[in-house]
């Protein structure tokens, strides 16, 4: 498997601003990664699945879609909008709704307060503080009053894992992100496992809900 290539602009890390998941080869990388034979044949998304749905976000803006694997969790009851063009096409082939982030703005599905939650999963540690509050201004008007933010990011093990990660975002990291843009927090918890396994299992995450008073 190609390892995708790193923007090293800043003292040897991945560009900041996670630019460096627009690489095709992060892309193919990805694809891979999801459609492994494993992961086609063992039901491995049934309990990060099952996470969400039990959730009953509504209608969920997925910011940093990907290749809408969240969404199909969600039976597809949500629009996507990701920077990578590729990524966007994969998600359509599939039968869902999904946007770039340069044509979203003026898409029919651009209606400010029409979303029940926005969904933020694997996105924040891709980039720097200033990126992260950049997507917040822009996506907030799209979420109602009363809404729901659900932030998802790797543990230890996860975000040593893939090289485009900018800086490990844990329940501290994003309370205070939450709070700087109005939310109130409502929950945290470690998924599927204990806080514990985190330095250990690639896929343990961090789970945060926050509201939009």
């Amino acid at each position: 498997m190609t390892e995708p290539r790193i923007d090293r602009t800043s003292g040897g890390r991945p560009d900041p601003a996670g630019k460096s998941t627009l690489d095709a080869a992060y892309t193919q990388r990805l694809v891979g990664l999801q459609t492994v034979w494993w992961k086609r044949l063992l039901p491995v998304q049934a309990p990060y699945r099952w996470n969400l749905r039990r959730l009953r976000l509504g209608r969920v803006l997925d910011i940093g879609s990907g290749l809408g694997r969240n969404l199909l969790h969600l039976d597809g009851n949500g629009v996507g909008v990701d920077h990578n063009a590729a990524f966007v096409k994969v998600a359509r082939e599939r039968g869902l709704t999904a946007w770039t982030s340069q044509s979203f703005p003026s898409s029919p599905d651009a209606k400010p307060g029409s979303y029940d939650a926005l969904l933020l999963s694997h996105l924040i540690e891709h980039v720097d503080e200033a990126t992260a509050d950049e997507i917040m201004t822009t996506y907030l008007p799209y979420l109602r009053t009363g809404g729901h933010v659900l932030f998802i990011t790797p543990q230890e093990r996860g975000h040593a894992w893939d090289p485009v990660h900018v800086r490990f975002s844990d329940f501290d990291v994003l309370a205070t992100h939450a709070r700087r843009h109005g939310l109130e927090v409502q929950r945290s918890w470690s998924f599927p496992f204990p806080r514990w396994a985190g330095k250990l299992f690639v896929y343990n995450e961090f789970n945060m809900l926050a509201r939009k008073p």
